[in-house]
């Protein structure tokens, strides 16, 4: 078997390349090089391993035949094109939690050297000054802090500030009552946030909806006085409306360790008094650095590897513990929306999949996302279970998972509907020996086959020698029947005839069994 081949293309922790090594994946370390380098090379690797410096463009995946999963280290991905990533079928994923204790406590940090004044205060001792006078400060004990996302980092925020004795509010649309009740914080809208608090942290990523959350005139609602904190990301702050709140005293100290625009050469907060800056700091310590570029070294292995998909940005996630156990049910799934997507015609406009039994048990979205790869294969080529779901929702393709408690016939049953102009047609299946996928259902007729190769469909009205006839009509055309599977509703009514066949069916011999006496439908299957 081949091994994975991994590229790390920016600087990380040299251990990480230790750990593909040690998991069976080949590893190439190579920094530093230009797009058009990357681009040249990129071809020949399965797995990326980036952090900030690479960005890995349109150009970069058009040339990333081979490319199966992306990793960040770090939780930022803006240099990842992942709508694009996820068109081509390729898996991104970060590191969420590698770096938030770092994150957090530079957030802390900044929040403490406003309250003090300690930049400024060192800067004019240094110079030979003594202003005792000049620099007064605030306490921290006691007074309110507004989180503005109660996420991972803002909840390891909330518990250090808690230890400082502050009271934290939190808005988070996210954040839930009993979340807000287990992290010791109070939950409140954002208006209600900018009025109470006196110091306010950031703990948001940048989407349509949060940038500049802290608007001109969200500056203007705070109380007179606030100091604001944001170790997230740049552009949740309105950098020129904070730079008048500053001047005018609406904010009495602001610290920045993200910008809008970075590396940040130039701002007009540069300067100011009462503002102080990093530059993108946040999970910049020794500790963070180890972790993140181990995370996702491990990450990208338990993908390469085993299947196991962890902290992935656009597909379910999947441990490596449950990808062996899943591996034969997301092959059934996969089976059976491929052959109901071959099998029903029109405008489809919904798709339903049923677990029961054993298989409600399981996590459901990996086997969302693969029955959805197998109906997408019928309409799109180099299709798998990143980019499904996305091509489903381009089609207008409402998807609705059920699962049921109950078991029925079968210890463990998956069941495909879509949704037709003559109505709903559904397939069912169950795995044999806990990992055989076999069809035992087909638009309710009961028929036990494997899904494999090249198969005949046949729906009949069932009578006697029409079995010798299809079997006379493939022997003369030289075609070899591998399986036979029969099922009928009742006797003399609809049958359906599933056949294996060894090779590809010509066209003229479907059409010579479409004239077969009581034949309704007959369709060439590929699996």
């Amino acid at each position: 078997m081949t091994k994975p081949k991994v590229l790390i293309s920016d600087k990380m922790d040299p251990n990480a390349a230790k750990i593909f090594e040690a998991r069976g994946c080949d590893v190439d370390v190579i920094t530093g090089e230009n797009p058009e380098q990357l681009i040249a090379r990129i071809g020949e690797y399965d797995g990326l391993a980036i952090r900030s410096s690479t960005k890995v463009t349109k150009e970069i995946l058009d040339a990333a035949t081979n490319l199966k999963v992306i990793g960040r280290a770090g939780i930022g991905v803006d240099n990842v094109d992942i709508p694009y990533a996820s068109s081509k079928g390729v898996v991104v994923m970060n590191t969420p939690f590698g770096n938030s204790i770092t994150t957090a406590e530079h957030a802390i940090a900044m929040m403490m050297a406003l309250a003090r004044q300690i930049p400024e205060a060192n800067t004019s001792t240094q110079a030979g000054k003594w202003e005792k006078n000049r620099f007064m400060g605030v306490e921290v004990t006691g007074k309110t802090l507004g989180l503005i996302g109660a996420g991972n980092i803002g909840s390891i925020v909330a518990s250090r500030a808690l230890g400082l004795k502050m009271k934290v509010v939190a808005f988070d649309p996210f954040l839930t009552e009993e979340r807000a009740l287990e992290i010791g914080v109070e939950k409140v809208e954002l208006d209600q946030l900018l009025t109470r608090a006196d110091f306010i942290t950031l703990h948001t990523p940048l989407t349509d909806q949060t940038r500049n959350i802290l608007s001109k005139e969200n500056l203007a609602k705070t109380k007179k006085g606030v100091r604001i904190v944001n170790c997230a990301r740049g552009g949740l702050i309105d950098e020129a409306a904070l730079k008048e709140a500053l001047d005018s005293g609406q904010v009495a100290g602001a610290a920045l360790d993200v910008f809008e625009t970075e590396p940040a050469k130039e701002s007009p907060l540069f300067g100011t008094p009462n503002f102080i800056c990093t530059p993108h700091l946040g999970a910049s310590t020794t500790e963070a650095q180890v972790n993140v570029a181990l995370q996702v070294a491990e990450q990208l292995s338990d993908y390469l590897i085993d299947g196991g998909v962890t902290n992935a940005l656009n597909m379910p996630s999947l441990s490596a513990e449950e990808a062996p156990k899943l591996r034969p049910y997301m092959g059934l799934a996969e089976k059976l929306g491929s052959l109901v997507g071959q099998l029903a015609h029109g405008n489809l406009t919904e798709i339903s999949i049923e677990r029961e039994g054993a298989a409600a048990e399981l996590n459901g979205k990996p086997l969302t996302a693969a029955v959805l790869a197998g109906f997408m294969s019928n309409y799109s080529d180099s299709v798998n279970m990143v980019n499904a779901p996305f091509l489903a929702k381009e089609r207008g393709l409402d998807v609705r998972t059920v699962r049921h408690e109950r078991e029925g016939v079968y210890h463990t049953l998956l069941r495909v509907t879509v949704a037709t102009s003559q109505g709903p047609r559904s397939v069912a299946g169950t795995l044999f020996g806990k990992d055989q996928p076999r069809l035992v259902e087909i638009f309710g007729i009961g028929i036990e086959a494997d899904l494999e190769g090249n198969m005949l469909y046949i729906v009949n009205q069932d009578a006697p020698g029409f079995i010798g006839s299809v079997g006379s009509l493939l022997g003369e055309n030289g075609i070899n029947i591998g399986t036979f599977h029969l099922g009928r509703r009742e006797t003399g009514g609809e049958a359906v005839l599933l056949l294996s066949v060894d090779q590809e069916i010509p066209e003229s011999v479907l059409q010579a069994a479409c004239a077969l006496p009581g034949v309704k439908t007959v369709k060439a299957l590929k699996f």
